[in-house]
């Protein structure tokens, strides 16, 4: 296949970069996994929502300094390889690579599970294969391709929960009839605002982590448009109101109009739940279509994210050459395929190794949106002082540097010394841990390697000189 320089093209349009910018937070955590958060922690669960989402904003403020200084499809990988070292952009891209590629199958799963319950004669697998390879389809032809269908998914997201706010906050102030719901009593009425604790709020937030990471995607889309600099600011800056109106508003109203200790919100989801009290007919067929638009839209941004560190790693010399192929679209169509395949051997895993295996391999993923932000502050500390140093001038700046980022390196330490010692997360910090030891081991291995071949080639040219 003919290629074109190897380079990404810059087919994503200021409208869909805007559209990734709002959307790319918004999967089904929102509409069925925030009720699990709000059944550990009650009406408390805000306060989860508010901590993780502040800790998201301070992180892309920071990865945003250093996007619009030089704007990159591997994003904090390339940073952190040019601001703390060749090991380090090399473990946390292959780390991030590797969480996109399982969410792909899991993604998948849910999207056919939801079919099959419509079209019950076709077998979730089958439904799966067939979605997985549509939506690898249409990351493979063009970048314009994927913004245009990502658009057009991420608007139905956004129109939904809008909807669901409206209707939420007519019936908190009395505005719906047939109701016999308003107010705002729910919030302490069942056990009190904070029922089992701060301890609570943290699990809640925990479980809260996996619904936020996807807001770092828009930095890696933006290298594929026009301006990226400023596409980057744009989207950076409307993150605080999107992260209020789409998560914290959201959670406000559910736990305004459900008790807490409503069984549905674990087993339904938090929008069903809310939806069915109302009396909104046919409240878990809305949903489902909403949550399956969100995870098509998931995982058709999982394959472009996986494939595009993907390709910037090659471009590194830290994975296969072939990834760096683009076609003359400017598509990298192997490093597509390379994340699909790994997806399916996933898939297959599940199928052939024992449970615990698995379970090792699925909760390895569970810390990596931590280990991403702790990256991503420690290399915006040290790019920050190099670009002073060598008078660059620095164009989109991190608030309060150096105290914020270290209070956000300090409190990222501490949710992960907190794991480690809570049975219910352990799992996740440890396997995610041996993960990244292994990373780091073949990254040293090959930087070792790359070094030996350029002494080789640089002994040859000496002598030939």
């Amino acid at each position: 296949m003919q290629t074109h320089k190897n380079n990404l093209s810059h087919g994503l349009k200021s409208r869909h970069v805007t559209m990734l910018s709002i959307a790319g937070v918004i999967g089904a955590g929102l509409f069925v996994g925030s009720g699990r958060a709000i059944a550990e922690a009650g009406p408390a669960t805000i306060l989860a929502y508010i901590f993780a989402g502040a800790l998201v904003v301070l992180v892309m403020r920071m990865l945003a300094e250093m996007a619009v200084a030089s704007p990159d499809s591997g994003s904090f990988s390339t940073y952190a390889d040019q601001a703390i070292g060749k090991w380090a952009g090399y473990t946390i891209g292959w780390l991030y690579w590797w969480f996109w590629v399982l969410i792909i199958p899991i993604e998948a799963n849910i999207a056919a599970t939801i079919i099959n319950t419509w079209v019950p004669q076709l077998d979730i697998w089958v439904l799966s294969l067939v979605i997985t390879l549509l939506l690898t389809a249409t990351n493979l032809f063009s970048v314009k391709n994927y913004g245009e269908f990502e658009f057009w998914l991420a608007l139905v997201k956004v129109a939904a929960i809008v909807g669901f706010i409206i209707l939420g906050a007519c019936a908190i102030l009395g505005l719906l009839p047939n109701t016999g719901v308003s107010g705002v009593s729910r919030l302490w009425d069942t056990g009190g605002f904070m029922p089992n604790g701060f301890g609570a709020v943290l699990s809640a937030m925990l479980i809260t982590m996996f619904s936020f990471l996807g807001a770092e995607v828009v930095t890696i889309a933006a290298a594929e448009s026009d301006a990226a600099e400023k596409q980057i600011s744009k989207a950076t800056n409307s993150v605080i109101w999107r992260i209020t109106l789409f998560y914290i508003l959201s959670i406000f109203i559910v736990v305004a109009l459900v008790p807490w200790t409503d069984p549905r919100l674990a087993t339904e989801g938090s929008y069903v739940t809310v939806l069915d009290t109302l009396g909104v007919p046919h409240a878990k067929a809305i949903i489902d279509v909403v949550v399956l638009t969100s995870v098509t839209s998931c995982l058709n941004s999982s394959l472009y994210t996986a494939s595009r560190m993907l390709y910037s790693l090659s471009r590194r010399g830290d994975a296969p050459a072939c990834a760096r192929v683009t076609t003359t679209t400017g598509t990298p169509i192997y490093a597509v395929l390379l994340s699909t395949a790994a997806a399916f051997l996933t898939v297959i895993a599940n199928y052939l190794v024992p449970a615990k295996v698995f379970g090792f391999l699925m909760a390895s993923s569970g810390a990596i949106a931590l280990l991403v932000y702790l990256v991503i502050a420690i290399s915006q500390l040290r790019m920050r002082k190099r670009m002073i140093a060598e008078g660059k001038p620095i164009q989109y700046r991190m608030w309060l540097y150096p105290w914020l980022t270290w209070g956000v390196i300090a409190f990222i330490v501490s949710v992960l010394v907190v794991m480690l010692f809570r049975p219910d997360h352990r799992i996740e910090v440890l396997a995610t841990a041996v993960l990244s030891i292994l990373v780091v081991c073949s990254g040293l291995l090959v930087t070792r390697r790359r070094a030996k071949e350029e002494s080789v080639v640089g002994n040859l040219q000496v002598s030939e000189r």
